[in-house]
């Protein structure tokens, strides 16, 4: 999670979204960096609200806005299986490898998935509280020229972002079947990703 005070802005940390190459860039001119533990590193709106916002509230703080990057649920999927085939989960249970990806995604439609499973959900990630604290801007995963030109305008020109913490290369195919599935279970990621617009060109 990144806090700019002076521009008013936190950029939540949404795991596999790509924000640890910002937190590497913009990490320097940044008023808070939080990295560990990665409960607070990744700290959703609920938490946010629950740790962060009152301690912001005291110190007097301009009027903090939310910004959250969301990918597409079945690429962030995707994402979170490359990432757990790494050989630093080889024999855990929170492993992947030796499961196909239609299992995968099987078992994160349950109620209480398996370990390998457990990934959490975008849309609860982000999910506005009852006092009102909220996302105030979404940016699309894809559209990172959008999510720039945005940082640019706030920030002011920013540093090359590098890429970091990539998931390993591996092709992923989905039968028809599993897909409709996570399209149903899992709708309000699905309907919270369509609803950003593309802001970039």
């Amino acid at each position: 999670m990144l806090v700019f005070w002076k521009e008013g802005l936190v950029l939540l940390s949404v795991p596999k979204t790509g924000t640890h190459a910002y937190t590497q860039a913009l990490g320097p001119r940044a008023s808070m960096v939080v990295t560990d533990p990665p409960e607070l590193k990744h700290a959703p709106v609920y938490r946010y609200n629950r740790f962060f916002r009152p301690m912001f509230d005291k110190m007097g703080a301009p009027n903090l806005e939310l910004v959250a990057v969301i990918r597409e649920p079945l690429s962030w999927l995707g994402s979170w299986y490359r990432y757990r085939q790494r050989p630093a989960l080889d024999g855990r249970p929170a492993s992947t490898k030796g499961v196909r990806f239609d299992t995968f995604l099987e078992a994160c439609c349950e109620g209480d998935p398996p370990a390998y499973a457990k990934v959490g959900s975008q849309a609860k990630f982000v999910e506005a509280r009852p006092n009102g604290t909220a996302v105030t801007h979404f940016f699309r995963y894809e559209d990172q020229a959008g999510f720039q030109t945005f940082l640019k305008n706030r920030l002011g020109d920013l540093p090359e972002i590098p890429t970091a913490n990539v998931s390993p290369s591996l092709p992923l195919e989905i039968s028809p079947g599993v897909e409709a599935l996570v399209r149903k279970v899992r709708s309000d990621e699905f309907a919270l990703w369509d609803s950003i617009p593309v802001r970039g060109s």
